[in-house]
């Protein structure tokens, strides 16, 4: 059974990470890092080419983080794969022995580093979530054929951004992704917890009845929190934090200390995490380190959060 889910079945604050593979053929980096998670969370979801930039696939390196006795979550995009392209590779997944996925429509290529890679986009999320539970109640493929030996199951999510208006769009997308099959939600990052429950009352107020993992991504810098206000679609870093960021580099620089301002992010990405946990706003989090991933068990202690 997924860990994943079993942790929520048993009622845990549930944790996951996230990791993307190298733009090469090397994955050392990443398992020497992911060594360090072990038994830190509950999962390490392996992005699919995130932004449309070319990187090994999520597959490959979920394989490989099994291998080392990690649990692994396969992202699956509907940007680079038909219908048929996407089924093989998720049955190839269940072999392999990963049993957690989430969906997601995926970038345009037109944003990424491969521009005259032509998109596919024959599933979106939705598309991706309600083939997939086709599958495990027929147990037929996407062509009406049957599967042969075990049917796979997966626990399936997918992702839901928060700050969105108007927010009522953003809430009918979320139920459209449940209905389709998705058992857990991860949210895009969140900085304000206030407009946070101000998105979990609209969850509850809809009936929509899922676990949903708090997205936090711990800011490094001010020039990159404004950059993702900027460039980000979902994101609004409070100023409060920009200027936090800002002291701290300002410190640094007058101390001849590095680091201070990924230290205040670090910080910064605890208290939130401890602040949702001790008021029960959701079920868990989900940590987008952005290649900091060394950092996570750091925020997690922090935090005050054991698996």
């Amino acid at each position: 059974m997924s860990v994943l889910k079993e942790a929520f079945d048993a009622g845990k604050f549930a944790v996951t990470a996230e990791m993307a593979p190298p733009k090469g053929a090397d994955f050392s980096e990443q398992l020497e890092v992911a060594q360090l998670l072990k038994g830190k969370v509950h999962g390490i979801n392996v992005t699919d080419m995130q932004s449309a930039c070319l990187k090994a696939s999520s597959i490959g390196l979920c394989a490989a983080l099994k291998a080392e006795g990690l649990n692994p979550i396969i992202q699956m995009t509907g940007r680079d794969r038909s219908r048929m392209a996407i089924m093989g590779d998720m049955l190839s997944a269940y072999a392999l022995g990963i049993d957690t996925m989430l969906a997601l429509t995926g970038d345009h290529t037109t944003v990424g580093d491969c521009k005259e890679s032509k998109p596919v986009f024959d599933l979106d999320s939705v598309g991706i979530l309600n083939m997939l539970s086709q599958m495990e109640a027929t147990g037929l493929d996407c062509g009406g054929n049957e599967i042969t030996g075990v049917v796979p199951k997966f626990y399936k999510g997918a992702c839901v951004t928060p700050v969105y208006e108007p927010q009522i769009m953003q809430i009918a997308k979320l139920k459209k992704k449940v209905d389709a099959g998705a058992e857990y939600i991860q949210t895009q990052g969140i900085f304000d917890v206030e407009s946070f429950k101000r998105f979990m009352d609209a969850v509850d107020k809809a009936n929509i009845n899922v676990h949903i993992m708090a997205g936090i991504i711990p800011l490094k810098a001010a020039g990159m929190a404004k950059f993702m206000n900027a460039n980000v679609p979902g994101i609004d870093v409070p100023d409060w934090m920009i200027e936090r960021l800002a002291a701290a580099a300002e410190e640094g620089k007058q101390k001849d200390i590095k680091g201070l301002p990924a230290k205040a992010g670090i910080e910064m990405a605890a208290e939130m995490i401890s602040q949702i946990k001790e008021e029960g706003l959701c079920d868990g989090v989900h940590i987008m380190a952005i290649g900091a991933e060394k950092n996570v068990p750091i925020i997690l202690e922090k935090a005050g959060i054991a698996i």
